[in-house]
């Protein structure tokens, strides 16, 4: 009796152990929580107080040197999700701002804004490479199809959209697609109908060919047009 007394009372000690090792265990995320909950509110409320003495706007990096200034273990990982909290909460709007440049050419040097313009002139000059120096026979065939699908069906209309819409915040991804592909649509048989006037008629290489300098003319306006609100934007900033 005295060895299984002795062991049933092992048992509850161990078993009391871990059940309070696991209350501990609570308790101790359960403030870490807690103290996490408070950091981010403080760091809300600091990035908030920044953007006030700022006049109410600031780059994320000016905010992130400001706010890693005074919480010297601050990660980049931890300002962004305190950008997406206030902005969720609607304290805060995040607006892409154009980057300050000089010159067309080195707007054109951020590629990450550009983007559109390069994928769409690097489409039109793939098509015009796939349709005259592939052969018309599978599998290589199947790549003049995808590519003139988008040359015909998609790029046309994106450019369009590009310079119609040249701060990129009126529409949203699926708005900007079906639009791109409405006025595509709308486009290109407007081209044929024009070709079908001259004497090139409605053929292959005519329609390359329009097509293409459709493609860029809409792209280089669409271009302007972008350039043109950056500096706008730059001047009232300066302002």
């Amino acid at each position: 009796m005295r060895v299984w007394q002795l062991g049933f009372i092992l048992v509850l000690a161990a078993t009391e152990h871990i059940a309070i090792a696991a209350g501990s265990t609570r308790a101790l995320k359960q403030a870490k929580s807690e103290s996490s909950r408070s950091n981010s509110a403080s760091l809300d409320e600091q990035a908030l107080r920044y953007l006030e003495t700022r006049g109410g706007t600031a780059h994320v990096q000016q905010l992130y040197e400001a706010l890693s200034a005074k919480n010297r273990s601050l990660a980049k990982a931890d300002l962004a999700d305190c950008v997406w909290r206030l902005d969720e909460q609607g304290k805060a709007e995040l607006q892409d701002l154009p980057p300050v440049t000089k010159s067309l050419g080195e707007y054109l040097m951020h590629w990450e804004r550009n983007v559109w313009l390069y994928t769409s002139l690097a489409v039109s000059v793939a098509t015009i490479i796939a349709i005259y120096l592939l052969p018309a026979n599978l599998p290589l065939v199947a790549v003049r199809w995808v590519l003139g699908s988008l040359f015909v069906l998609f790029i046309p209309g994106y450019v369009t959209v590009e310079a119609l819409f040249p701060k990129g915040r009126e529409l949203d991804t699926i708005e900007r697609f079906a639009l791109s592909v409405g006025l595509s649509l709308a486009l290109v048989p407007l081209v044929g109908l024009l070709l079908n006037y001259t004497p090139w008629g409605i053929r292959l290489n005519p329609i390359v060919v329009s097509l293409t300098i459709l493609t860029v003319a809409l792209a280089m306006v669409a271009l302007a047009r972008e350039y043109r609100f950056s500096k706008i934007v730059q001047a009232v900033n300066v302002a």
